[in-house]
């Protein structure tokens, strides 16, 4: 029994050992890895900034030789003369090239040796590109070093990426999982837990990820319970109209006009329901696509304030607008419906006789802004917050007549063009909404 345990303790000793050198064997391969891919950054860096070198000193020594023959000609005649010819007497040697200056009569004024000034120049470049290659020499270690320290974060990553990938667990281990994941409901508040230090990292992404579903979960629930209350109204009085004309439509005409027209009347208000849920069905899921183009805001708002007065006599509209064209890219139907549902809700909560301003600008730091303002109910400080949220209507809205989604489209039809809402209430007072571009 004693041979058998020490014969264990030794396996187990050498597996650690074993354990021990793989580990240390991945570390060194990782580190040759990144180092190697230091390297050939450097290398590239390198050989980037001897061209670069390269080009500023053939560029120095063109400017250079060009304004020595500048100051030759200024010494000997007090300026730069233009009307004069300036020619390179040919010559089979480079020793004997001279720079030659004439007049119109061909008359030689001046005759410069060009190669002596060429050696000093010469000389000076490469003197410069010399002391340029040995700072790029001494700095190679501490570039490297820089290298290194901004690839470490990479170096990391990929490290526990690696870690992760090669993460072995026992069968235990993947029961306790799907036992953990097994238990769990979908309207429970509840968090998995494992316990377990090596699953410390799939317990936070699972969790991570059950509460973004639980929040889907329970948006979607309150969408269909409301969806759902909104249509039995007009679906309770369909039916009881319907059995009204079932028993005395017939004989009554008072009672067959009255539900005929209150028929039509809910069917508009259902359908309209309808449209406004499929509209936000086909935005969630992504199948709603803006057609971008360059759109001029001033002309939309002035069809929108033409619009208005043609379609509500009952209120008095007033359209002020930046000087100047404001032109946006844009989904111009899209934006227009967004702006003709801030309107018809201005309209509907105010009175009868008073004013509702609409307009473009500029904000103080330059962006462009859409106006809609109204002298109606207005709302408390709690309801703007929600405002924009599917089915929600403050309890001064309620006397009247609505489903609760214009603004959640309008605000979905912003939110795509990266714009956004501010809004200035007070009760009894009124809203002012500007949209933001």
């Amino acid at each position: 029994m004693q041979k058998n345990s020490k014969h264990k303790q030794k396996e187990a000793k050498h597996g650690r050992k074993e354990a021990g050198r793989a580990e240390k064997t991945k570390s060194n391969t990782e580190t040759k890895r990144m180092t190697s891919i230091a390297r050939k950054i450097h290398m590239s860096w390198i050989g980037k900034k001897l061209g670069l070198y390269a080009g500023m000193d053939l560029l120095l020594f063109v400017l250079l030789f060009v304004g020595w023959i500048i100051d030759r000609e200024l010494v000997r005649f007090g300026e730069l003369r233009l009307d004069y010819m300036r020619t390179l007497a040919e010559t089979q040697y480079l020793q004997n090239v001279t720079y030659v200056v004439t007049d119109e009569s061909g008359r030689v004024l001046l005759r410069l040796a060009l190669y002596p000034a060429l050696q000093v120049i010469g000389t000076v470049v490469l003197v410069l590109l010399f002391f340029q290659v040995m700072g790029m020499i001494f700095s190679y270690g501490s570039e490297s070093r820089k290298i290194r320290r901004i690839l470490a974060p990479i170096d990391e990553i990929a490290l526990k990426a690696d870690e992760l990938s090669k993460m072995t667990f026992t069968e235990e281990k993947y029961q306790q999982i799907e036992e953990a994941i097994s238990s769990l409901q979908p309207e429970d508040a509840e968090l998995i837990s494992f316990g377990d230090a090596d699953l410390q990292g799939i317990e936070a992404a699972m969790n991570n990820l059950l509460i973004r579903m639980r929040d889907s979960y329970r948006q979607q629930a309150r969408f269909v319970n409301d969806a759902s209350h909104e249509l039995r109204t007009p679906i309770a009085v369909i039916q009881g109209y319907a059995n009204m004309l079932a028993r005395w439509g017939r004989e009554d005409e008072k009672v067959l006009d009255e539900s005929i027209t209150a028929i039509s009347h809910e069917s508009e208000h259902m359908q309209h329901l309808v449209e406004q849920l499929l509209f936000l069905a086909r935005g969630d899921s992504g199948r709603h696509k803006l057609t971008m183009e360059n759109v001029s805001l001033n002309d939309m708002m002035r069809e929108v304030y033409e619009e208005s007065l043609m379609i509500d006599e009952n209120h008095r509209y007033r359209c002020r607008m930046e000087d100047g064209e404001i032109i946006i890219r844009a989904d111009a139907a899209m934006l227009k419906q967004a702006v003709r549902i801030l309107v018809d809700n201005a309209a509907k909560y105010t009175e009868n006789g008073e004013e509702i301003l609409l307009g473009t600008g500029y904000t103080g730091d330059g962006h462009v802004y859409l106006l809609v303002q109204d002298a109606g109910i207005g709302m408390a400080e709690k309801d703007i917050a929600q405002m924009f949220e599917r089915f929600y209507r403050a309890d001064d809205a309620r006397r009247f007549q609505g489903t609760g989604l214009g603004l959640s489209i309008a605000k979905w039809i912003i939110d795509k063009h990266h714009g956004h809402f501010e809004v200035l209430s007070r009760t009894q007072l009124g809203t002012r909404i500007r949209v933001i571009l």
